[in-house]
């Protein structure tokens, strides 16, 4: 793998991704990524069992609409952020990076759910199409689902091939994307036009056109409220916006395409799903309600309807095809995921060396990062992906709303009447499908699995405590802003856990139900016949409580665990906030005193003259005086003395100008150049000092000590428009100072 992955080159040699992807390619990259093995083998059953053909075909074309509105999200945010990211270099572009790693986060969790959803059902195809080969060398079950050492092998060589290929050649990678892309659109098609050529006269029917015992309008509504995750990963595109070779105005038509390709197979796997069915259904709901006693291509109804339409032929298209769907799904995710890990480490969210491309221009590490990560994957168990998938649904609602959220934003602050309107109406739908995914019990439905709900809560706290690793290390000082992150994270947890909670009481109420009703029929074990019946309801209720008890212990254990990291996060922010203060004031410090004499430095005295100029355009300021003082005679100590006098002779004017202008500020301007900002007590004094000043000067000129010209002048507030209107006038008497002295004996810089 390191072979493979080429030679890294320094930063400053090679940090820019090179255009190269062609319209063409960017749509067979956003359909590969979009559609997968669930698309072929999973969507008919899941959709058909919750609907029926015509409420997944509404509900799917609701989805559609909705995706058109996100796909016009893309499209505006592409061109005004076209660079590699996606989502997470818009939102940092236009909420900061805080909001941005929340998107980053998210995002990350979607794609490599897809690409380890895909990656695992390597076995599941050799199980279905090749007689189960690589099912050798049992391990255990986990979950319900035997794991195979053949087919963990199986998989993992399939992830590291899909890498080294994404590694070796990214034109290659994208030719080969296109031509699969083509295979299994063209294959999913004809299979669909010869199978309904051969409805009519199969005496097939696709009635009902809804389940039966549920209202129509609730089926639909149940397929669009999951339809992002039949679409998620058409917009991963944007993560490669850096490397299109066409202009990014054209991204919103290449998206369209994709979303009406990618919807088209979707309907025809359905429709295709419910056209035919084994001898004994009476119809497509028979067939799909018994699903499970069927094995082989009998137990995949599209490729079962594929057979019963065009024989042999059909199962073997649609296998081409579904080989095709998974590879373009692995290659299309681990991209989006590379060029997402390799924003964030532009960022600073991961180590530098995650920011660098290879001799191929390519994010070698980012990828062999993933497939790190992945690399535990295919020994979990099939069933515990199914879990991770659901994350998809949730995911892709999420970064889907992040997307409206800014583009209205934008739309907000620009005036774009038809940008706000489509950011508010898709952000509305989009927090209604999170109630609906979030909320089960108000809808009185469950579509995600119970593990999901903890799976996100992990993956939750797993985020604060890595946000916490970014502050730590940010020594920009981008991170930790704001406390969006924690907030958002830690309701999420609640909200989880809530849920969570929930569903396990909805789980021990249907086991008390159903021991009470097998009590109350007689069929229960005789053991628990023999109860008494007070004594057995008071052990059921005791259940009860337990359960309740359990969910009390849930949400509080959960909230906790947020809360203290949350808290830790904080503390630590507050932490390296003090020492960045600190820093930024030692600094500032430093550059506003003057090493030599300690006073304060020209970069103070530009910063104080910014301060009076406002003032003073502002008519705010009172009455000021300013001195500008010149040392007499310091070229010539120099020349005669060395420049270690030199110093000691500034010092010693810097010395006497602190002594007799005690309440105000003195500036060293320059070599031997100071300036006395009067100010409080020395301004109202000013007559008196400069009186006592001078006469200390001229006794000095007598004694041979140090010799310095000032020059007084006041703001007039009648007639100084500028501070440095003052500044001449002080400049102009210190000059006039100067000759004064000089007739005195005094030596000056001539």
């Amino acid at each position: 793998m390191n072979d493979a992955a080429g030679t890294i080159q320094s930063s400053q040699e090679q940090t820019k991704l090179v255009p190269y992807l062609s319209p063409l390619a960017v749509w067979a990259l956003s359909v590969g990524t979009a559609i997968g093995w669930g698309s072929l083998v999973v969507t008919s059953t899941s959709y058909l069992s919750q609907a029926g053909p015509l409420g997944s075909v509404l509900g799917l074309l609701i989805g559609f609409a909705m995706m058109l509105m996100v796909a016009h999200h893309y499209h505006v945010l592409a061109n005004r952020y076209p660079s590699t990211g996606g989502l997470y270099n818009y939102i940092k572009h236009i909420f900061g990076y805080d909001r941005a790693f929340l998107a980053a986060w998210f995002l990350f969790l979607t794609y490599i759910a897809i690409f380890w959803a895909n990656a695992t059902s390597i076995p599941l195809f050799a199980r279905y199409f090749l007689k189960g080969v690589f099912r050798v060398g049992y391990l255990y079950t986990l979950f319900g689902y035997d794991v195979y050492l053949g087919e963990a092998i199986a998989t993992l060589v399939a992830i590291i091939a899909v890498a080294a290929l994404c590694i070796r050649s990214k034109r290659a990678t994208a030719n080969i994307m296109v031509a699969l892309v083509l295979l299994f659109t063209i294959g999913i098609t004809l299979v669909f036009i010869v199978g309904m050529a051969g409805f009519g006269s199969s005496g097939n029917t696709m009635e009902p056109a809804f389940l039966p015992d549920k209202s129509a309008v609730r089926q639909v509504m149940h397929i669009a409220f999951i339809s992002p995750w039949a679409f998620i990963g058409f917009e991963s595109v944007s993560h490669s916006a850096a490397e299109y070779h066409f202009e990014h105005r054209n991204i919103f038509r290449v998206l369209v395409m994709a979303l009406v390709v990618t919807t088209a197979l979707y309907l025809f796997i359905i429709i295709l799903s419910t056209s035919a069915y084994p001898a004994g259904c009476n119809s497509w709901l028979d067939y799909i309600t018994n699903l499970d006693q069927y094995e082989g291509i009998e137990g995949l109804p599209t490729f079962f309807a594929a057979h019963y339409y065009f024989g042999d032929a059909g199962v073997y298209v649609l296998m081409a095809s579904l080989m095709a769907l998974v590879i373009t799904s692995l290659i299309g995710n681990l991209r989006a995921l590379s060029r997402l890990c390799y924003a964030v480490a532009q960022d600073g969210i991961l180590p530098e060396r995650y920011a660098e491309l290879n001799e191929r221009q390519v994010p070698a590490r980012t990828i062999l990062l993933i497939v790190l990560i992945s690399l535990p994957i295919p020994f979990v168990g099939r069933a515990a992906i199914g879990w991770i998938v659901d994350t998809t649904t949730i995911g892709a609602t999420i970064i889907y709303g992040f997307a409206s959220v800014a583009v209205l934003k934008i739309a907000l602050d620009e005036g774009d009447r038809l940008n706000r309107v489509l950011g508010w109406i898709c952000m509305v739908i989009l927090v209604a499908f999170l109630a609906f995914l979030f909320l089960p019990s108000v809808f009185g439905v469950n579509i995600i699995e119970t593990e999901t709900y903890v799976l996100m809560t992990v993956w939750a706290i797993l985020g604060l405590i890595f946000f916490h690793r970014v502050i730590q290390k940010d020594h920009a000082r981008r991170f930790g802003k704001a406390i969006i992150v924690w907030v958002a994270l830690l309701a999420f947890i609640v909200i989880m856990g809530l849920t969570l909670a929930e569903r396990v009481n909805e789980l021990r109420e249907s086991v008390v139900i159903e021991d009470i009703v097998s009590y109350m029929e007689g069929t229960a074990d005789p053991e628990t016949l023999a109860i008494p019946p007070r004594t057995f309801m008071e052990v059921q209720q005791q259940n009860l409580t337990k359960a309740d008890r359990l969910s009390v212990m849930i949400v509080a254990g959960l909230f906790g665990m947020g809360l203290f990291v949350l808290l830790f996060n904080y503390s630590s922010m507050r932490m390296w906030e003090e020492k960045a203060t600190k820093e930024r004031d030692h600094a500032r410090t430093v550059a506003f005193t003057d090493p030599l004499t300690g006073v304060k430095s020209k970069a103070a005295y530009a910063e104080s003259e910014k301060t009076y100029e406002a003032q003073i355009k502002d008519g705010t300021i009172q009455d000021f005086g300013i001195v500008v003082c010149d040392v007499n005679g310091l070229k010539h100590v120099n020349d005669t003395l060395g420049h270690k006098a030199g110093d000691d002779y500034i010092r010693s004017a810097c010395n006497l100008l602190c002594e007799f202008f005690k309440h105000s500020p003195v500036f060293r301007v320059g070599g031997d150049e100071f300036v006395v900002l009067l100010q409080g007590r020395d301004f109202d004094a000013r007559g008196e000092i400069m009186d006592a000043t001078n006469a200390q000067i001229e006794q000095n000129l007598a004694e041979g000590k140090v010799v310095i010209s000032l020059g007084l002048a006041e703001y007039d507030r009648d007639n100084d428009q500028t501070f440095y209107e003052v500044f001449k006038r002080a400049d102009g008497l210190m000059y006039e100072r100067k000759m004064q002295l000089k007739s005195m004996g005094a030596i000056t810089r001539e």
